[in-house]
């Protein structure tokens, strides 16, 4: 395979994009990597390779299954720099977040800090939780640059746990000083959940670095790391011990029996401690190639946000050419680009409507509220950035 390094930050055609052949990543406009970047044509041999071992070894396979679990593991571990923590998998971060919730001990500390800016995985389990009498403190999400001061504030004796995202998903803000966030909870009592969902892979994420190797973390395959649906992870600080409420039959493996010596359910140790049970293991062999895909093209975090920063200023600019009417769509021109993660977010009140009508155009992206996101990814090249950018201003002039 060719090195990343040996090509131009914007060359057209892209030299990544042959890789992407399937999706015909050359072909279309394709800036809803936000939300699902395409999949180099590796991970089709992944889902065949699942398949074949199926058909060849039926009930036998997991033997092979389970090591791909673990190229995943280790995989999502070196996207984070992290040489400590500890990995269960799942196929969604819900079921992951609900897992380490269960783990909490609600009774004693029924308290929980969030921020008005978390993904729908957290937003909605946390206001259900709310109509059951645990107490969420909702911090506002703006001012970001006084974010984690405010959650840190907010951490009481009462708090089980405080969730932030390290990049928010509506309108791309990064969140810095999370490790004050930590030493905050870890001073109450009070565990740290990181969602890294919306960093990985776009911006360089390290718990060494940060001062986080203390927290819990969650995130998944489905955006930048393009690995497809089904590979999420939940991070568990090292030198713990937990019992999660919710927990699947996976846990048993590493005990000796079901039950412990007092009688209660015994757990398995380390992330075993919050194993879930059967599930497809597709998507696994998928991810596993796809890992080995970004290693050998020598894709790594610093490289992909390298080229994740070219485009989004490439992006800003063109839309700033534009001068389209403010009141329809706008950016925020004194944001600097470097603040953002993977995407650019325009506000608009007619979000939704912009979305469908360059969907019509050929350009695909996504929309959440009051924000039009154009998603780009290393395999797009500068003129296909300025195409989209210019198929936006078409279609807001005739809106």
């Amino acid at each position: 395979m060719k090195s990343s390094q040996q090509y131009p930050l914007g060359a057209d055609p892209n030299p990544l994009a042959p890789y992407y052949s399937r999706f015909r990543v050359s072909e279309r406009l394709l800036f809803d990597g936000h939300s699902h970047q395409a999949w180099p044509d590796c991970a089709r041999q992944g889902q065949l390779e699942a398949w074949d071992d199926a058909a060849a070894f039926g009930g036998d396979k997991w033997e092979r299954a389970f090591a791909k679990a673990e190229d995943v593991r280790r995989g999502f571990a070196s996207l984070m720099d992290d040489r400590q923590g500890l990995y269960a998998l799942g196929s969604n971060t819900h079921e992951l977040v609900l897992r380490f919730l269960s783990a909490l001990r609600l009774s004693q500390r029924p308290r929980l800090v969030t921020t008005t800016g978390e993904f729908h995985s957290i937003r909605r389990q946390l206001r259900r939780l709310q109509e059951e009498e645990i107490e969420v403190c909702w911090v506002e999400a703006e001012p970001i640059d006084t974010l984690s001061e405010r959650l840190t504030a907010a951490v009481t004796d009462r708090t089980a746990a405080t969730l932030v995202s390290s990049v928010l998903f509506e309108n791309s803000r990064r969140v810095h000083d999370l490790d004050r966030v930590l030493e905050a909870c870890q001073r109450h009592g009070a565990e740290l959940l990181v969602d890294t969902y919306h960093a990985l892979n776009a911006v360089p994420f390290s718990l060494r670095h940060q001062g986080l190797e203390g927290a819990f973390a969650v995130g998944g395959g489905y955006k930048y790391c393009q690995l497809g649906e089904g590979v999420c992870f939940l991070r568990i600080p090292p030198g713990r011990c937990f019992r999660p409420v919710i927990t699947g039959w996976y846990s048993e493996f590493t005990t000796l029996a079901a039950t412990a010596a007092d009688g209660t359910l015994a757990y398995g140790d380390g992330a075993d401690a919050f194993a879930g049970a059967t599930y497809d293991p597709t998507s696994h062999y998928r991810a596993s190639r796809v890992f080995d895909f970004f290693r050998n093209m020598e894709l790594s975090p610093e490289r992909l946000r390298e080229v994740s920063s070219h485009q989004i200023r490439i992006l800003a600019q063109a839309f700033d050419t534009l001068d389209l009417d403010p009141a329809l769509v706008s950016r925020d021109r004194s944001l600097d680009l470097d603040e953002i993660g993977g995407f650019l977010a325009f506000k608009s009140p007619r979000a939704d409507e912009l979305c469908l009508n360059l969907a019509r155009a050929g350009v695909t992206t996504d929309s959440r509220g009051a924000w039009l996101r154009f998603g780009p990814a290393p395999y797009l090249s500068d003129r296909q950035l300025r195409d989209a950018m210019a198929a936006l201003g078409q279609v807001a002039r005739e809106i």
